[in-house]
Formats: C-alpha cells, structure tokens, sequence
C-alpha cells in the first residue's frame, strides 16, 4: 500500500506514519508543511526508513500537490492536515478557513484528477478525511455522538473543520470519489504539541507555574490515545467502506479537573514538589463559545471493523507524564523556539 498522509510531522500524523511505516510496512509520503505545531524531531528515527519519504509543501498549493499524487502514486490519501487549536481560531480564525476549507478543496481536486488519470486502477483509490468530535457542538448530559448526529459547531475551528467534512463527503456523492470520514475524540500521548490540554499542563506543573483551568473545570471530554486512534485510522483505510463515516471514541469521559488533577497527583508522586500541585490549579474566565460535553458513541467502527481502544485512561495517562518526564529533549526546544513572547494557550 502507498499512502499519502498529509500532516504527517503532526501529533496524530506522527503517531499514524510511525505506526505505517515501522508496523504494516506501507510506503509513505509525508505531506507537510511545518506550521508550528509540526515536529519533524517526531520521525527523526525514521526519517532514513525505506518505507517513508518526506515532501514539504502546504496542502493550500495545487501545483505542488499535484505533483505530489503524480511522482508518489498512492494508493490512498489520508488526510490530518489542519489548523486544529481552539484558541487560537477565536483569534485568528482566517488562518483555519484557509488551511481547513481551502486546502481540503484543493487535496480534493488533486485527488479526482489523479483518480480519473489512473481510470481502471481508481477502483481501489481510497480518501479518507480525518475530522473532530468537535463538529457536533455540545451534548447535554446524557447521549453520545454518532455517525448520524446533526452538525451544531460552536468555534471557528469546529466550523471550518465542519466545512471540510462537507466538502469531503460532497465529492464522494458528486464525483464519485471514495471518500470515507472519520470524526475524532480528544486525543492525547506523547509527541503531543504544548498547547493542549494535557502536555500543558505536565509542563506548567513541573515548572510551578498556575495550571489555568477554563470556568469551574465541568466540561467533559472523551479522551483517546493517540496510538488507538492511529490504529483506527489504518482499519478505516484497510477494510472501510466508501462513503462511511467511522465515529473513533476512547470510552474515557473525564471532566477537566479530573485530568488536570490526575496529572497533579501522578506527578506529586513520582517526582515530590515542596507543596501539593493541585494548589497550582487556578481557574480562568471561560472561553467564547466552550462546548460543555463531548462523549462518541464508536459502535460503528467496533462492530464493522473490529477495532476497540486498548489503552486505558488511566494506564495512558501515566505513560505519556513519564514519557514528558523523560524526553525533555523533545519538548524543551520546542517551548524555547515558540513561545518566547507567545501566551500560552489551552484547548479542551
């Protein structure tokens, strides 16, 4: 199998080459183009690898991923590539219309154009556009998301992402191409960016500073490991069907709190600070438009595809601190080049 995955230097889009290029042995071109949030220190161990190939270009430019589609020859497309903090679209939103409304555009015209060239051989030529929970909007306290429900984004992010998925799924019914979508919970592990929730925290925690936490810390997340959801991914693209939506969820509801607690008490233990950490927690004026509860129901993709999470919450959690822990190397540069000046953000 040859596969494009475009966002591939990303936190999920690493998770996903690793596990082609070392697990399946798949040939893989990594599209991207090294926004911020990309981590090419992710794939150095595997940057050499027979199976991978690293194209740096950005999904906005037609000419470049066409010729992407025609040196590399894939069979499938797997599509990460995105603006994908909260924060930072209520600031800035025309930089996620552009990358998420119109780059998936234009991967799509690349991808028709490639599938009509290839004629016969197109049958097994697979798209599959990886989405959010997030398009949903918000939940009440009870029920889960699922392939039917209805679109309601709250945010800029979640809108243009919604806007994507539309697009998505439009050339599947208008053109015919075999376009398949997946719709995400939280993910998290390591390698994971420090703007979200969960890596931010860790450092903050380690460093003394306050750990700011959105209203009263109530809204709720499901939260799923990244190497789960890369797993998924790879069955979407193996054996789904097209035109299918798959709703990947990790069956881990916590509020807020409760992981910006967890990380304090797990850290309390393994590395002792002169007071409790959970004195750090500071509460901060809610964000426009915060979703209350997201909570997927992955039914679908359990009983079709076999796939279940295999990672507990809890067992997660605990190895991606000790990985924080350990890989200061990986995440210190990353804090010095970034946010010299630049106010940390959080997302959840």
């Amino acid at each position: 199998m040859r596969v494009i995955v475009t966002g591939g230097s990303g936190f999920i889009g690493s998770a996903l080459v690793r596990r082609l290029v070392l697990e399946t042995g798949w040939q893989v071109l990594n599209l991207d183009a090294l926004t911020y949030a990309a981590s090419p220190a992710s794939l150095a161990d595997i940057a050499d690898h027979p199976n991978y190939d690293f194209l740096h270009a950005d999904i906005r430019n037609a000419e470049a991923v066409e010729q992407a589609f025609e040196r590399f020859e894939p069979d499938a497309v797997m599509h990460l590539a995105a603006e994908s903090h909260v924060d930072r679209s209520i600031t800035g939103a025309k930089d996620f219309v552009d990358t998420n409304v119109l780059g998936t555009f234009t991967l799509l015209e690349a991808a028709r154009a490639y599938r009509d060239k290839r004629g016969q051989a197109a049958d097994d030529f697979a798209f599959l556009h990886v989405s959010t929970d997030e398009v949903f909007g918000s939940l009440g306290a009870e029920g889960k998301f699922s392939e039917e429900t209805a679109y309601d984004p709250s945010s800029p992010y979640s809108a243009s992402k919604a806007a994507s998925d539309h697009l998505a799924r439009a050339w599947g019914r208008t053109y015919g191409l075999d376009v398949r979508v997946s719709n995400c919970s939280n993910n998290y592990g390591p390698r994971q960016f420090p703007e979200k929730l969960i890596p931010l925290m860790i450092l903050k925690a380690l460093s003394g500073e306050a750990l700011p936490v959105y209203g009263d810390g109530s809204n709720v997340r499901d939260w799923l490991h990244v190497n789960d959801h890369a797993r998924a991914l790879e069955m979407v693209v193996s054996h789904g069907q097209a035109g299918h939506t798959y709703c990947i969820g990790g069956d881990a509801e916590r509020t807020n709190l409760e992981v910006v607690t967890a990380i304090c008490d797990r850290l309390d233990a393994i590395r002792p600070a002169e007071t409790a950490r959970q004195a750090q927690i500071q509460y901060v004026t809610d964000r426009p438009g915060h979703d209350q509860r997201y909570a997927i129901d992955a039914s679908t993709i359990k009983s079709q595809l076999g796939w279940t999470p295999s990672v507990s919450f809890e067992d997660g959690l605990a190895q991606t601190i000790d990985w924080y822990l350990a890989h200061e190397d990986w995440w210190r540069p990353i804090l010095d080049k970034t946010y010299q000046g630049e106010r940390l953000g959080l997302s959840a």
